[in-house]
């Protein structure tokens, strides 16, 4: 068993990640990726693995108040840095304190400097016309409209308070995998969450990621305590109904992946973990918001959702293989091609694409999730020959059902709608690192060497698509 992050893994992909840079640039020389998103990336890599192993090694036998304490101070630190740093790049390279073609962002922001000048209630019931009568990404913008009316319209603030939420949520992580997978498990997955790449990089955005991810990890945390529990906390069982309505108004399928996970976990999971009385009260609970949900207008929203989806899905693709700058290849993308790929995917952009600044930034975030699925595709293995799925099947069943949705969705290959469940691939990787064994060990450097062949594919299909390669 490894207790720490062993060197052998992470020397091996910070070479693997040189090497692809290398290769990618050599092959598709015109389009080099910039001087300095290459070093963005390497900076990235190189932090992630190299720390990951100095403090999974050095922290493994600290005592745990302190440890505590340690993961949200430097995880706080790290976020704090980067929202000051982000913010002066991007009021440097945009000239405005929000990333390249800012959207999504912009229209928060300005949404919410608007409604901050009248009541709560008109804010709320605006949001909801807004959204033809749904509740689902009404409370983003409800809650930027809360903090801008307390604290003004500067967009430092919120980002300052995704840095606290996120550090916090480092150490939920942290709580989540302790309680399934032992300690040693748990202090690799709070590490590895701290160092994320792209639980770092949305601190710096107006977006609702950051928010989505530690309601998320919040909501299963306190879920997993509940259900492992002798006795029925109330007051926690009613926060978990509080969080699960607020991710209702965040994105809908996380609020209906979260009670389906909660439902399965209930009725499948093994008498040790789920106790009997928790299990019949917990699950009755469970039942009446189904049954609450389902008869009013987010039963609506969860229908839109499902039969629009392979619609959807396919005019994305045809809309992004039209548009300016867009790649044609794209209507060719499909969910059979990507399902078997989605603990895997989003792959980096190694080469220049003008309207992909964003993407070539966080090209190392996207490498480093490469390279860590192979943690989860052995924690998954191992789960499965001895027997422990039922264990953690609250983990596994929010896990699945997310990504089997985004799978099937216009949003597969979108970096930011995987983010809701990176935490607990991380979570899963630690288990993996952890357990992984000699056999398993040999298939690690082929691995490798698949993503590069993939990373290598990858820069033809966004070149060729556009008629650059």
């Amino acid at each position: 068993m490894n207790y720490y992050f062993p060197n052998y893994y992470s020397s091996k992909a910070i070479y693997f990640y040189l090497g692809s840079l290398a290769l990618v640039s050599l092959l598709f020389f015109n389009r080099i990726i910039p001087v300095h998103w290459a070093l963005m990336g390497c900076i990235q890599v190189v932090a992630f693995f190299v720390a990951g192993n100095l403090l999974t090694r050095k922290w493994v036998d600290r005592e745990e108040k302190r440890f505590v304490k340690d993961l949200f101070a430097y995880s706080l630190l790290i976020r704090l840095v980067w929202v000051v740093f982000s913010y002066l790049l991007y009021q440097t390279m945009t000239g405005r304190p929000f990333e390249f073609s800012a959207a999504d962002s912009l229209g928060y922001h300005r949404t919410a400097q608007w409604l901050s000048n009248g009541s709560l209630v008109t804010a709320w019931k605006t949001l909801v016309a807004m959204g033809g009568g749904g509740v689902s990404d009404a409370g983003y913008s409800f809650y930027l409209t809360l903090l801008y009316k307390i604290l003004g319209s500067e967009v430092l603030f919120p980002r300052l308070i995704k840095a606290l939420l996120s550090a916090y949520m480092v150490v939920v992580v942290y709580r989540l995998a302790q309680r399934n997978f032992g300690d040693d498990a748990g202090r690799m997955a709070g590490i590895f969450t701290m160092l994320m790449p792209n639980l770092i990089y949305y601190n710096g955005l107006h977006l609702k990621e950051i928010e989505m991810v530690f309601l998320t990890v919040w909501f299963l945390e306190r879920a997993d305590k509940l259900m492992r529990s002798d006795v029925v906390n109330i007051p926690n069982l009613v926060l978990i109904i509080v969080i699960a309505a607020v991710l209702f108004t965040l994105r809908t399928v996380l609020g209906v992946t979260a009670l389906f996970s909660v439902l399965t976990a209930l009725i499948l999971s093994n008498r040790r973990v789920s106790k009997a009385a928790n299990r019949w009260f917990f699950t009755l609970w469970v039942l009446i918001a189904i049954a609450y949900f389902a008869g009013g207008r987010i039963s609506n929203e969860i229908e839109e959702v499902w039969e629009s989806r392979k619609i959807n899905q396919q005019e994305s693709y045809e809309w992004r293989s039209s548009r300016e700058d867009g790649n044609r290849l794209a209507r060719n993308i499909s969910s059979a091609y990507l399902a078997p790929a989605i603990f895997i995917i989003p792959f980096p952009t190694m080469v220049h694409v003008e309207s992909q600044q964003n993407q070539m930034l966080l090209h190392g975030g996207y490498y480093v999730k490469n390279v860590m699925a192979f943690f989860v595709f052995v924690a998954l293995l191992l789960l499965f020959t001895t027997k422990k799925i039922r264990e953690h099947l609250l983990l596994l069943s929010f896990t699945f059902g997310y990504l089997l949705v985004i799978a099937f969705s216009s949003f597969a290959h979108s970096e930011r709608f995987h983010l809701p469940v990176l935490p607990l691939l991380l979570i899963l990787a630690a288990y993996g690192v952890e357990n992984v064994s000699p056999k398993l060990k040999v298939f690690f450097v082929p691995y490798l060497v698949v993503l590069l062949v993939l990373f290598v594919a990858w820069s033809w299909f966004k070149l060729a698509g556009r008629g650059l390669a």
